[in-house]
């Protein structure tokens, strides 16, 4: 397949309708910013809309709308869906009834978007996604795929890796524990990842939306620009903010055994099913569509993460100075 022609987006979403369904969450909120950017009016549509509140003050006096949607009551999407020019899909999760959510559910807001008359839709999957894997998460984000290509062919699926922000549950995680701890157990130690900046994703979005004609009917895997373990990510975290840290790679064996007795339990570490996907690699296929052909360099960790560990490091702000 031959790459997309970037071309200038600037202005194209200027005074559009965009319908951000599971916009309360922390992508919703960064995608949400770059289209108020763009000059698109938005309707945040969720199960809690409430939680997208602090999205108003981003955009001017009535250029945010907020609605109430369930995606898995079909009759429930018309409703919000009409008048969009263009529609973005971020509903997903873990745990739950993964089909209606993000499997069978996902061609269901596709067929929704078909009807009202949508010009633009993209669907946010995720690297990994097979409709042939074992893992109920997997499963369901490679049967979503396949029933939003059947509802809206020329819809644009955008898959990303692992993605972190200053909001983030990735990053923070890990930065909380390795305060707080002086050993840390990692699981999956050397499992490859490409962890891409969540405003890289919101644009290379934005610029999905603005050219239909370009991207519909692609699917892109947008992943950051460096690939690295798990244990490197920790090491990095640890280092910016100033602490030695000891870490303790967890064998596969001991990770099941951890994983199997705790993951069903609220807050642990990892659950069964996460181990799997993560000792597989969250790593962009070699040669796919990615951030490049949708107009996107992407940035690494590293060029935000030492000012980000200031909060965790020792006396905080007010701590010595930590050398870069």
């Amino acid at each position: 397949m031959s790459p997309s022609p970037v071309i200038d987006t600037t202005n194209a979403l200027y005074g559009k309708i965009v319908t951000i369904l599971g916009g309360s969450g922390f992508v919703g909120r960064h995608v949400a910013q770059e289209l108020l950017s763009r000059g698109a009016r938005l309707r945040i549509a969720s199960r809690h809309p409430k939680r997208a509140f602090s999205i108003k003050p981003l955009g001017n006096l009535g250029q945010v709308q907020f609605a109430g949607v369930d995606v898995t009551r079909a009759e429930t999407l018309a409703p919000v869906l009409a008048g969009s020019h263009a529609v973005v899909n971020l509903v997903g999760a873990f745990a739950g009834d993964l089909d209606a959510l993000q499997g069978k559910g996902a061609g269901v807001v596709a067929a929704a978007a078909k009807a009202a008359g949508v010009s633009a839709f993209v669907h946010v999957s995720a690297i990994g996604a097979d409709a042939g894997s074992d893992v109920p998460y997997a499963r369901s984000k490679g049967e979503g795929e396949n029933a939003v290509r059947a509802a809206f062919p020329e819809a644009i699926i955008v898959r990303p890796s692992v993605m972190f922000g200053p909001d983030d549950r990735f990053v923070n995680m890990f930065a909380n524990l390795i305060a707080r701890l002086p050993v840390l157990p990692v699981f999956a130690p050397q499992a490859k990842l490409q962890p891409v900046f969540v405003d890289d994703v919101a644009t290379a979005i934005g610029n999905a939306l603005a050219a239909p004609s370009v991207h519909g009917g692609r699917t892109y895997e947008v992943a950051g620009p460096e690939v690295v373990t798990m244990l490197e990510i920790n090491r990095r975290i640890a280092a910016a903010q100033g602490r030695s840290r000891s870490f303790a790679e967890l064998p596969d064996s001991l990770a099941g055994l951890v994983a199997g007795a705790t993951g069903w339990l609220p807050g642990a570490p990892i659950s069964s099913d996460q181990l799997k996907l993560l000792s597989a690699g969250n790593v962009a296929e070699s040669g796919a569509p990615g951030l490049a052909e949708l107009g996107v360099t992407p940035r690494p960790l590293g060029l935000f993460l030492d000012r980000w560990m200031v909060r965790f490091r020792k006396h905080g702000r007010f701590g010595t100075k930590h050398a870069a």
